[in-house]
């Protein structure tokens, strides 16, 4: 059975393809901005050789530019890859440890927290409680508590520390250095 490839859809109206009787016409210096016939918008840029782009047709008359539409593509598609490269994306690392972890494995948990918020990432630290260890939460909010006091160089406190289930977290955020 033979089934047509799907077509693909533009992002806007050109040339013929406008069903608007009157078209704003705007940017083009050599044409004064105004409202303007299909026909004769459709005629000014077939002077131009270039094509009628509609830009906005939610408003009443759509807005029509006059340009090239495959360097218009193009350009748009260069300001989304630029704005795209210029975005940071923030990883969020997890350490977690227990309410009775000892000062040497805490320092190396503060050392590894400290290497994350240097390269710029979210740090979630968690103190989970295991069995019993639950009757001891202020003993980890404690811990919590400290771990941001020795890690204050390197970032500060977004979310102070939250009881969930069985385990306690705070986030840190790195500091703009």
């Amino acid at each position: 059975m033979y089934r047509p490839l799907p077509q693909k859809k533009e992002k806007h109206r050109v040339n013929e393809n406008i069903d608007a009787k009157k078209v704003r016409l705007v940017g083009d210096s050599s044409i004064e901005n105004g409202i303007y016939s299909i026909q004769e918008a459709l005629q000014f840029s077939k002077n131009r050789e270039l094509d009628l782009v509609e830009i906005n047709p939610k408003l009443n008359p759509p807005v029509c530019k006059i340009l090239d539409y495959k360097k218009f593509l193009y350009e748009q598609k260069k300001r989304k890859k630029q704005f795209k490269a210029k975005q940071i994306k923030v990883n969020t690392k997890e350490i977690r440890f227990g309410p009775q972890i000892g000062d040497h494995d805490g320092k190396v948990k503060i050392k590894s927290a400290e290497k994350f918020l240097m390269r710029g990432d979210k740090v979630k630290v968690f103190v989970f409680f295991k069995g019993r260890s639950i009757v001891y939460k202020d003993q980890g909010k404690i811990k919590l508590l400290k771990f941001a006091e020795e890690i204050e160089e390197y970032g500060k406190v977004e979310q102070m520390p939250v009881m969930e289930g069985k385990r306690m977290y705070m986030i840190l955020a790195p500091k703009k250095f």
